[in-house]
């Protein structure tokens, strides 16, 4: 699957948005990538994720690791690939943690999942997670790189790169214009 595919198959089901928008790392853009809007597809969720479990086949990779939400689908369906266990971090008290009886250890080899990578922050505190436990982190597999380069240390793999500006929220010529932004991502739902 290449990245025309990707990209096609993203606008075909109303995935890649344009306008303002707050984005979950408090920064503004003027695009916005709802990967809920394929991934509500089993069968494209499935496509996507067998073509980054393949990417990551030769990691050595034991455990799938997501943040929520962004990481849960995709990152089930890359562990289907690849035959191993799937577990995901949430939130509590600001930070990511492992809950409902996941665990990670010394003999865990991560791959982390996600589906659009902005700044890299949220993958970034997954990767901290995963070492805290012990773990050794193989890569970072994601649906969309929007990032301006980020760098995780570890494999990098993304099924398209979209070139998206983003501004931190003093600084946007959008809101200057008088525009205010939507919050269509989850973790400044109601802002």
């Amino acid at each position: 699957m290449n990245e025309m595919e990707v990209h096609s198959l993203l606008e075909e089901h109303g995935a890649i948005k344009t306008g303002h928008f707050l984005l979950s790392s408090g920064k503004h853009s003027d695009v916005f990538v709802q990967s809920a809007a394929i991934l509500m597809w089993p069968g494209i969720a499935e496509r996507l994720g067998h073509e980054l479990g393949e990417r990551f086949a030769s990691a050595g990779a034991n455990v799938v690791l997501g943040p929520a939400m962004g990481g849960v689908i995709i990152g089930h369906e890359i562990a289907r690939k690849l035959n191993v266990s799937m577990v995901y971090a949430e939130r509590e008290d600001g930070k990511m943690k492992l809950r409902r009886g996941f665990t990670l250890d010394a003999t865990s080899r991560v791959l982390i999942a996600e589906n659009t990578v902005t700044t890299g922050g949220s993958q970034k505190e997954v990767i901290e997670l995963a070492r805290k436990h012990d773990a050794d982190v193989v890569g970072v597999a994601a649906i969309v790189d929007r990032s301006p380069g980020v760098s995780f240390g570890v494999a990098f793999e993304a099924l398209l790169r979209i070139d998206a500006k983003a501004w931190e929220a003093d600084d946007c010529p959008l809101c200057r214009e008088g525009s205010t932004p939507e919050s269509p991502g989850s973790r400044h739902l109601g802002r």
